[in-house]
């Protein structure tokens, strides 16, 4: 089903839908992108075309010399189409992107968005009037068609919004916020939460309405197969997160060891009615059919083994490979919480 119908077109006091008019608004779309194929060239081209008529679309194009020339012919007139910024420094090239799309934005109001991140009109809207009030918009992706593979990283979804807010392949921030933090760390790997934390720590608001539903296209499946561990990483920024999943192998092991599989099936349960309560959560019924409060369990199974390889990375390779490269830091320590949770193995924050 179409978020458009579950959304409360950007309202937040649970009225009912209403109609959005098709505007240009006074918003920038940052797109940073680096392809080393042109599968989705046509697709994206689509998407570019319809959302130009609604705000100013910035693609910073980190893509080989022969892809980026194909890019700036098929978007010719669509969108301003950059290259990074040759002064930008950083081991994530992503947010090198988001930096020199940042700067070369003309509007207060920021969207900032991966290649697979579908907003409609009414979500524009929506983020648009949420930035009056905020510095920083998180909204709720779903995917959309959802293979095996979505329907499975839907389970993480369901539990994160059961027990707060997921992590979105989009924020939306205020561009003089941003550029007055001086943007955020490029040598981290978990950019989306990076920059929610920097926002935070210069004293600036969020909002993350779990009612915002941007479709997301799921990638095919040895993408998803080659993200399990890298995803993972990201939890060591999140020491409570990381906790719990490497408990979940251990835990799992002592249940099978004492022969209790009613131990196994309770906590099974419990996870399928924890995510059940995220996919309820703000009508998210419209958007995550029902048997995907069913993946949760394996998705946290996949997760507590994946733990393990994460840390093992971080232990004895320094980091986790990235683009090319290896990133050791996830984030940068919340600043409510103990540095030393944040960098269990030495390292000491910069």
């Amino acid at each position: 089903m179409p978020a458009a119908d579950a959304r409360r077109a950007g309202r937040d006091d649970g009225s009912p839908p209403v109609a959005v008019p098709s505007t240009a608004l006074p918003m920038a779309y940052v797109l940073p992108l680096r392809w080393h194929t042109d599968a989705d060239l046509d697709e994206l081209t689509g998407y570019l075309r319809r959302l130009g008529g609604l705000v100013d679309v910035i693609v910073v194009d980190g893509s080989p010399p022969e892809l980026f020339a194909r890019h700036a012919a098929a978007w010719h007139g669509l969108v301003r189409h950059l290259r990074p910024d040759p002064a930008g420094r950083g081991l994530n090239g992503k947010v090198v992107g988001v930096h020199t799309g940042v700067d070369a934005a003309r509007h207060e109001h920021v969207v900032i968005a991966d290649d697979d991140v579908r907003y409609d009109e009414a979500g524009l809207h929506a983020v648009h009037r949420l930035l009056h009030r905020v510095d920083l918009v998180r909204p709720q992706n779903y995917f959309d068609p959802l293979p095996w593979h979505a329907w499975w990283d839907t389970g993480r979804t369901l539990l994160n919004r059961a027990l707060g807010n997921d992590y979105p392949g989009t924020l939306a921030v205020r561009r003089s916020t941003f550029l007055a933090m001086g943007g955020y760390d490029p040598d981290v790997l978990f950019e989306n939460l990076e920059l929610i934390r920097t926002v935070r720590a210069y004293g600036g608001s969020e909002a993350a309405p779990p009612w915002l539903y941007v479709r997301r296209l799921p990638p095919d499946a040895a993408h998803f197969r080659g993200q399990r561990v890298r995803q993972a990483y990201d939890d060591l920024a999140q020491p409570a997160r990381l906790l719990t999943a490497l408990a979940v192998l251990p835990a799992l092991g002592a249940a099978v060891a004492f022969r209790r599989p009613r131990l196994l099936l309770g906590a099974a349960a419990v996870v399928v009615a924890l995510a059940e309560a995220g996919r309820r959560r703000a009508a998210g019924t419209a958007v995550f059919p029902p048997t995907t409060a069913l993946a949760a369990p394996l998705w946290l199974l996949e997760r507590g083994t994946c733990s393990w390889l994460a840390l093992t990375q971080r232990v004895l390779r320094g980091g986790t490979p990235y683009a090319g490269t290896r990133i050791r830091t996830p984030a940068q320590p919340h600043p409510l919480v103990p540095a030393i949770l944040h960098f269990p193995l030495g390292q000491k924050p910069r």
